[in-house]
């Protein structure tokens, strides 16, 4: 019955509403430290970039973004997830539907589809945030965000935007929900770049450095916090 009332459109719209609501009071409330300090100039002049977060970890990632700078996200076709769209677009973040996930699931899942959509929106020349681990793989980065990046040409920055308060859950990705009152980090890592012409040992070796950075972004801004990275050395199959 939960599941059937959360798929109501007027519901939907309610809860999306309250939660954009709330992130915003934790982002006015929050006294964020951020690394580089003029991180929000090194994506303009990287412009558009490609934002890599992980699971879990990126449901405030839309405020590390340059403020008035046209944004989209990645957002799975799941009907649970028609509230993550409807909070991004109060937020003013367009969605992208679609979940490349394993090879064998990308047509299913909108995959294809997505990855030209991206690629339309980056031409575009807007910014495009996706989380890079396999669906419910914690902490393993895919193939797709350094496809996108061979395809488009764009660089893809590590991000994390982290808090010192809030709740951590025991889910797979070893989410985390910030409360506000407290002190927070925005750090980006180097960007990682993938020629057109890269193979498969080049692809293989972005993929890694992706992961390796987001490992070392989260790392990063938990420690600035004063506290450890909850899904820290998580791997679930």
């Amino acid at each position: 019955m939960l599941k059937r009332l959360a798929r109501a459109a007027l519901v939907r719209e309610t809860l999306g509403y309250v939660a954009a609501g709330y992130l915003r009071l934790v982002n006015a409330t929050t006294d964020f430290i951020r690394e580089p300090e003029d991180l929000v100039n090194i994506l303009e002049r990287e412009w558009p970039p490609i934002v890599a977060m992980w699971h879990g970890q990126h449901i405030m990632v839309p405020f590390g973004t340059p403020p008035g700078r046209p944004a989209s996200a990645l957002i799975s076709r799941h009907g649970d997830a028609e509230i993550n769209a409807i909070v991004l677009r109060r937020l003013g973040v367009e969605s992208i539907r679609g979940s490349g996930g394993r090879a064998e699931k990308m047509f299913s899942r909108g995959g294809v589809s997505a990855l030209r959509d991206m690629c339309r929106a980056l031409e575009a020349g807007k910014l495009v945030a996706l989380t890079a681990d396999v669906p419910k793989v914690a902490r393993i980065a895919g193939r797709g965000i350094v496809t996108l990046a061979r395809l488009s040409g764009r660089p893809i920055f590590p991000a994390a935007v982290v808090t010192a308060r809030r709740f951590d859950f025991n889910s797979w990705d070893s989410a985390s929900l910030s409360k506000p009152f407290g002190r927070g980090a925005m750090v980006i890592g180097t960007p990682i770049r993938v020629a057109r012409d890269t193979d498969e040992a080049g692809l293989e070796a972005a993929r890694k450095a992706v992961e390796e950075g987001l490992n070392g972004v989260h790392g990063r801004a938990y420690a600035l916090v004063g506290c450890r990275d909850p899904g820290a050395g998580r791997k679930l199959p």
